[in-house]
């Protein structure tokens, strides 16, 4: 898809197709209201028989009208006008999309980031509708013998603007939300490859290609590394698996060379059985998304790296499956991590942390600014969130509150749950340091309460994006979370971000 930003009134505009919101009342947007008065009150004449109504997301198409410019003219209908808030303006942006891709129309321009969005600026209705409108035409059926046919004339998408003053800001927004919405495809892409395709060694492959196209540095450390490094917890999750684990470390250089740089781990379990605890067979197809944290972080580089933010980014990734086999890791066993502590292992299904605590103690060695890890890692945190938004544990409160602002803003929202000493206690062993699990209550705390105890030496963030990193049923899918949240949080630390949209997320 195509994206531009054009000056011009939805009168004047040569288009195949222009699109106006309709409230609910009958009001005409401002842009609908200068088409009507040009088309001698078509439009006004439509609603006044009932044909359209405003109701949110449905829409009209109408053609050839005398006195405009464009081919066709698309009304949306947005609601009631006092409604009108985040979601419900993404809800007209992908209704308008869904109906111009089913038609014949080449190129639409775009008369709707006018409206008034719970007094969100022109920049965040710009960046949130071109992730929005890349998300409505996403398709992964490349697999197919013989993909489906999905007749998808529209190629070009015009943002209109009444005038020049806003112009850059608006090109700014067009950019970042064009990098978001192509590192969310990238994190689709490898979350929706199957497990027999998607292996460590594939993502690893992956991540060299990513950062050959991006002059990046990358590292992958193989078993023997890995082994002469002390990561047993990581090497007891592959152990029953044939395929290799891989341990990635991708590094973007955009700050001053001694600027300490920010780490994103991701969880990269590319098929997670559960091991010897193994899972029930029902949707136990879906644990190929278990590798969604890594498929987050390597698509928040990507993001980084087309807009060329002014900060160093180090993407580490531990990657491994975790299969029954006679040489799996077994329930009781006791194994040291990385760091010197040892764990005992009560369920092989909570093999997340047993990755991430050795790649969490791994990441000391680059003094981090910040490390925030991203994880599929309890199915606690669905019962507790569900599939809204995701968990959020820190060690540090500052870091805490810019991850959940930067949610609030990239419409990729994060809650915070407590990480209180006080369930450190349902992890205690009689015979190691710590149990692998704490037991079913508060099970994303504990699995927390885990992670805490290998990021003692910097400041630690956690995201549980078990119930937001794919959907399920007849949209099954990826959904690129939280590559929006990730990629907002860096804008702002790469002080990128437009002021206004500081502004409006402390309001």
């Amino acid at each position: 898809m195509e994206f531009s930003i054009k000056i011009e009134g939805p009168e004047k505009r040569r288009s195949a197709c222009v699109v106006v919101g309709v409230y609910q009342s009958g009001k005409l947007s401002i842009s609908a209201k200068l088409l009507d008065q040009a088309v001698k009150h078509v439009l006004s004449d439509v609603i006044s028989r009932g044909d359209m109504q405003g109701k949110l997301g449905s829409t009209l198409l109408l053609q050839k009208l005398p006195g405009a410019l464009a081919e066709r003219v698309l009304l949306v209908g947005c609601g009631k006008e006092d409604e009108m808030n985040e979601k419900n303006y993404l809800s007209v942006m992908t209704a308008a999309i869904k109906h111009l891709n089913g038609t014949g129309t080449t190129d639409a321009t775009l008369y709707l980031t006018e409206l008034d969005v719970a007094k969100q600026s022109l920049a965040w209705k710009i960046r949130q509708a071109t992730i929005a409108i890349q998300d409505t035409i996403y398709k992964f059926d490349h697999l197919k013998s013989k993909p489906e046919d999905h007749p998808q004339a529209l190629r070009k998408i015009a943002y209109a603007l009444p005038d020049r003053n806003e112009l850059a800001t608006a090109e700014l927004a067009l950019t970042e939300g064009l990098a978001i919405a192509e590192g969310m495809t990238l994190a689709k892409n490898l979350g929706n490859l199957p497990g027999n395709v998607c292996t460590p060694t594939y993502l690893a492959n992956e991540a060299k290609k990513l950062a050959k196209t991006h002059q990046l540095a990358i590292e992958v450390l193989d078993k023997g590394a890995m082994e002469k490094l002390g990561m047993n917890t990581l090497l007891s999750v592959s152990r029953g698996s044939r395929e290799p684990p891989k341990f990635i470390i991708a590094r973007y250089q955009g700050g001053a060379k001694k600027e300490n740089p920010i780490v994103l781990v991701g969880k990269g379990i590319t098929f997670d059985s559960g091991g010897i605890s193994l899972k029930p067979g029902a949707e136990m197809d879906e644990m190929k998304y278990d590798m969604s944290g890594a498929a987050s972080v390597l698509g928040t580089l990507k993001a980084v790296a087309l807009l060329k933010l002014p900060l160093n980014l180090i993407v580490v990734i531990p990657a491994s499956e975790n299969l029954p086999d006679g040489a799996a890791s077994k329930p009781g066993d006791i194994v040291t991590s990385m760091s010197g502590q040892t764990v005992e292992i009560l369920n092989t299904d909570a093999e997340g942390r047993l990755v991430l605590c050795d790649a969490l103690t791994y990441v000391e060695r680059f003094n981090p600014e910040c490390v925030i890890d991203v994880a599929t890692l309890t199915g606690a945190c669905v019962i507790a969130l569900g599939h809204v938004t995701s968990g959020l544990l820190a060690n540090h409160e500052g870091l805490a509150q810019e991850l959940l602002a930067a949610g609030q803003a990239s419409c990729d929202r994060a809650w915070q749950l407590p990480l209180w000493d006080d369930y450190q206690e349902q992890l205690k062993s009689n015979f190691a340091d710590m149990a692998n699990i704490g037991g079913r209550a508060a099970g994303s705390i504990t699995a927390a309460c885990f992670l805490a105890r290998f990021t003692k030496k910097y400041r630690w963030a956690h995201l549980d994006i078990a119930g937001t990193a794919w959907r399920s049923g007849k949209e099954k899918g990826s959904t690129g979370r939280p590559v929006p949240l990730l990629t907002q949080f860096l804008l702002g630390r790469a002080n990128q971000a437009p002021k206004i949209i500081v502004k409006s997320k402390k309001k």
